[in-house]
């Protein structure tokens, strides 16, 4: 058991909106990933623990999204669903910080540190979509700023699972702690 103080303990779940929890994933799906997200932001927001939520957005001519030059380019898409950045429906509740990226990792261009340095939290939970991408760049720049990272590798998925395994065994220890959701207790 991993035991955090609930106070300075904050659950970050990424991208669990509704244009990405549809899309082919490995080792579990978008739909378990939310439900057990939704469990683990229930016992959080219990503890007294804030729950922050990022989705991944862009303007419709993608003016805001990265544009450098990169072996192989992410393909965007000609247009997106209107609810496409949307949370999921049933995840967020009034008191939840939300936070909206443009680009995989949820520190740069975001007020995230800000919030999280004014509420005293020195740790944060990771959790969502795409493990080796979104959950991936959020942990290192957590890291870099000086946070406590926990990994709970139940509530993260993929798009294989040679990508989930290489995440979980070779990046993450040397971020941070890898545990799952249910080995994380919260102290009042």
């Amino acid at each position: 058991m991993l035991s955090l103080p609930a106070s300075q303990t904050a659950l970050v779940l990424i991208d669990l909106q509704k244009g990405i929890t549809g899309l082919p994933l490995a080792p579990t799906s978008g739909g378990e990933i939310v439900e057990r997200s939704k469990k683990v932001a229930a016992h959080f927001r219990a503890a007294g623990a804030l729950v922050i939520l990022v989705n991944v957005a862009f303007a419709p001519d993608f003016a805001d999204a990265v544009h450098g030059a990169v072996d192989h380019p992410v393909s965007l898409p000609d247009g997106f669903a209107p609810d496409w950045s949307e949370l999921v429906d049933g995840l967020a509740e009034a008191d939840d910080l939300l936070v909206t990226k443009r680009q995989w990792g949820a520190f740069y261009g975001t007020d995230l540190d800000l919030q999280l340095r004014r509420r005293g939290i020195t740790t944060i939970v990771l959790g969502g979509i795409a493990t080796n991408m979104g959950v991936e760049s959020t942990a290192r720049a957590a890291h870099e700023h000086g946070y406590n990272v926990v990994l709970a590798e139940d509530i993260m998925s993929t798009f294989t699972l040679e990508m989930q395994r290489f995440a979980c065994e070779a990046i993450f220890p040397r971020l941070g702690r890898v545990t799952t959701s249910d080995a994380i207790m919260l102290d009042a």
